[in-house]
């Protein structure tokens, strides 16, 4: 089960910079979360400083 990130996204990038799959992109208005790439390790989650990423 992949990992999503809300619409609460600040679009600062932290998450992709700690997902070591590289699942994580800039999208329209938020950053999102390819989840067939996502290996669910939970790294992006700790990463976010507005929580807006939470398991699907």
């Amino acid at each position: 089960m992949a990992h999503v990130i809300s619409d609460a996204c600040s679009s600062c990038g932290s998450c992709a910079e700690v997902c070591p799959v590289e699942a994580i992109s800039e999208g329209d208005g938020k950053y999102v979360i390819d989840a067939d790439t996502c290996v669910d390790c939970g790294a992006c989650v700790g990463e976010c400083p507005v929580e807006a990423i939470s398991a699907e």
